[in-house]
């Protein structure tokens, strides 16, 4: 049993094992933190030093908020304030030390002035000034990323909102994976912060975060912000229930409420959470309930949609009158200190204000930089085939790949849907691998597409390379928006800060009756979002150099890997079995390859075409060729991005007529897209149209052998198109 104050009153109360626990009008630690733990703190027990400098920076922001409301035109670029939230954001803002993370929200300025940053810093990123140290200017305000000495870590933050809460939880699982790994020792055991306002947690990527931090039991804090708004859309018609009550349905997820208008009660709940959390290492979800006393955002003015009435009860907890009537408690402190104090920030908030807006633009000669790190593999290395070796299957030599790089580097690491022991891969694609490493570096996930993809960002901040795997193309959906929102976007608006090295293996491609939810192809959707790298390699000894390659890239690379040169069953395909290279064998991106050569003599006559293609067109279009002997150069282009157009362009002038082929629906595709290249780049060569050659635009491959048949591009529909084409 342990004390309580409640109200001034002392109570007897024995805490349950597990938290669930009412924090509105008191402060409360947990029975599990230790034997001795002191539970009962009042207001005093803070420091009146802690409070003043927590009253100070509510001044600064409130007076941050004025200073934007009144330079609308200035601050023209759209942007939410932390009015109504800052005693929850700057007691958690104190607490954390330079070992953690944290992922703010956009509504999160208060934390950041708790954490140390000066105005002028958030203030370049209102304005999108050059200095920005998060994003340069290429995103909006209070979405920081940064890595700072002495400083918690931020990965980089989209406006998307519920979205950082797949990539944080990475970050948590990261930690606890190096800790069970021994690759890291911390002198503080660090925690991982995840801030959020209520509303989001309706998000279904929410579910998924949390789902699996219970079920690994990681070390990260969900601090909840509600404040009963969503936009214009109430609480009331968004949701059944608050976060509090939904994290209830997640076993082993811890939960606490506080009230997040009050400084002491937000200082003491997060200090006790925090050190919970360090030493149990354990989930948990904080709720403060706050009001919201500003906008929602700038472009979105509060009285468009609230009642006077809602604005004048939310004000009733604004936490700066409340931390002020504690301070005048205090002795030493007068109405007139507190008014200085109020002075001296809005004074120093307009000179921070005044130094931004006179901070220069950004540079638009660097509007392209960072989109990718450079990569450290520009040439292609190693013995690609050593002799007195017998060929391998596609699916070995992949398996063999992942397998050299989880020996070479123990932050590697490798996890998907049913990869582990008892399958290895639904393919057999990682065979022996958990049994090989165990089971903390090759694992079994649940079906969370979205948790799979974007927990690599989080893995990735702490320095872990994770090769993680979506078992069939078609079920690549849900982890697009992690992918697009995200991982895509994370170099580029984190100025370099924040690249995403993983690869992301995606079997592909439809044979022998897989049917529509299994066959289907997705390059076309992969190759529209900027930012990720996308191989699709034909061969043994291609797919092995590609996977060592997307390893050192330091970039996210998407690998398409076609099931039916997996094994080569398809008939027409041995040739996809080649001598398996040595294990330092690197294959750039970018880089095609001729397969199929066509005579000088036939070129020089005019009796040449090139076929461009890759994935199983390889074999069609080499199947197909045979018909015409020395006629048809095949190019096998590798990567879709980064595409070898120095090779694409070349090898069209030289023949003049042109295939573009592809597995795919046709239209609209990246077939055609290449197609559209090829005849904008290449016209004055050409001796014909560019033809295409793919699927049929049906919405999806259907299961009857015969149907699939009809669907797909075969060797004989190429054959008939080469003969259209050499006949121009």
């Amino acid at each position: 049993m342990v004390k309580l104050a409640i109200l001034g009153q002392t109570t007897i109360f024995t805490p349950p094992p597990l938290l669930c626990l009412n924090l509105y009008t008191f402060s409360l630690t947990f029975a599990t933190l230790s034997e001795n733990v002191k539970i009962g703190q009042t207001e005093s027990m803070l420091s009146k030093e802690l409070m003043l400098r927590a009253y100070r920076l509510m001044m600064t922001a409130k007076a941050m908020a004025e200073i934007y409301d009144a330079n609308r035109p200035i601050c023209k670029y759209v942007h939410s304030t932390s009015r109504g939230h800052e005693a929850i954001q700057l007691a958690t803002g104190f607490l954390l030390k330079p070992c953690d993370f944290v992922s703010p929200y956009y509504r999160d300025e208060s934390l950041m002035l708790g954490m140390g940053y000066r105005p002028y810093e958030l203030m370049l990123q209102l304005l999108a000034k050059g200095g920005d140290p998060f994003t340069g200017g290429r995103a909006y305000y209070n979405h920081p990323n940064i890595r700072r000495e002495g400083f918690p870590g931020i990965i980089h933050q989209s406006s998307a909102t519920g979205m950082q809460v797949i990539p944080t939880t990475g970050i948590a699982q990261g930690i606890q994976y190096r800790e069970k790994q021994k690759l890291s020792e911390y002198p503080v055991a660090p925690v991982t912060i995840c801030s959020l306002g209520d509303g989001s947690v309706t998000e279904g990527e929410v579910g998924e975060a949390f789902q699996f931090a219970v079920l690994k039991q990681l070390p990260i804090i969900y601090l909840v912000q509600d404040n009963d708004w969503g936009i214009s859309v109430s609480s009331d018609e968004a949701r059944t229930m608050d976060a509090y009550e939904f994290a209830a349905g997640f076993k082993g997820m811890e939960r606490v409420r506080v009230n997040g208008s009050d400084f002491t009660d937000s200082y003491n709940t997060m200090q006790y959470t925090i050190d919970w959390v360090r030493e149990y290492r354990r989930p948990i979800l904080v709720h403060a309930k706050v009001p919201l006393l500003g906008h929602h955002t700038s472009g979105v003015r509060k009285e468009w949609y609230r009642t006077p009435e809602d604005l004048a009860k939310h004000a009733l907890d604004d936490p700066g009158p409340k931390l002020r009537k504690v301070l005048l408690n205090q002795k030493d402190i007068t109405e007139a200190i507190l008014d200085q104090i109020e002075e001296e920030e809005r004074i120093y908030a307009q000179a921070e204000f005044d130094a931004a807006v006179a901070s220069p633009e950004p540079d638009p000669a660097h509007v392209a930089d960072h989109v990718y790190v450079p990569t450290p593999v520009t040439e292609e290395k190693g013995n690609r085939s050593p002799a007195g070796r017998d060929k391998v299957v596609m699916v070995d030599a992949a398996l063999h790949a992942v397998e050299e790089l989880l020996q070479d580097h123990p932050e590697a690491l490798f996890y998907g849907q049913d990869v582990g022991k008892r399958l290895g891969g639904v393919f057999r694609e990682a065979a022996t691998l958990a049994d090989k490493f165990g089971d903390n570096r090759v694992f079994n996930m649940a079906i969370q597409e979205a948790y799979i993809v974007g927990s690599t960002i989080g893995m990735n901040a702490v320095g872990l390379k994770p090769i993680v795997e979506v078992q069939f193309a078609d079920y690549i959906y849900p982890g697009l928006n992690q992918l697009v929102t995200e991982i895509s976007k994370s170099c580029y608006l984190s100025c370099g800060k924040f690249p995403i090295s993983m690869i992301l293996r995606v079997p592909i491609g439809a044979y022998g009756g897989g049917g529509p939810y299994h066959s289907g192809s997705v390059e076309s959707t992969l190759a529209t979002i900027k930012g990720i790298k996308i191989a699709y390699p034909s061969n043994a000894a291609d797919i092995k150099g590609l996977i060592k390659a997307a390893f050192y890239d330091g970039n996210p690379v998407v690998m398409l890997e076609h099931k039916g040169l997996y094994w080569s069953k398809v008939p027409g395909t041995d040739e996809a079995k080649t001598v398996e290279p040595d294990r330092d064998y690197i294959l750039p991106f970018g880089k095609g390859a001729v397969v199929t050569e066509a005579s000088q003599d036939n070129i020089d006559n005019g009796a040449s075409i090139c076929i461009i293609t890759y994935g199983m067109g390889v074999y069609w279009a080499k199947n197909a060729a045979k018909q015409y002997p020395g006629q048809v150069e095949i190019i096998d282009l590798r990567t879709i991005y980064p595409l070898d157009e120095e090779l694409v362009y070349r090898t069209v002038k030289k023949h003049g007529k042109c295939i573009v082929l592809t597995e795919e629906q046709l239209r609209n595709s990246f077939c055609e897209a290449l197609a559209g290249r090829i005849a904008q780049h290449c016209f004055t060569h050409l001796d014909a149209p560019v033809q295409t050659i793919g699927a049929l635009d049906l919405p999806a491959v259907p299961m009857n052998m015969g149907l699939e048949a009809a669907m797909l591009p075969n060797a004989d529909k190429v054959a008939e198109k080469i003969g259209a084409l050499l006949r121009w």
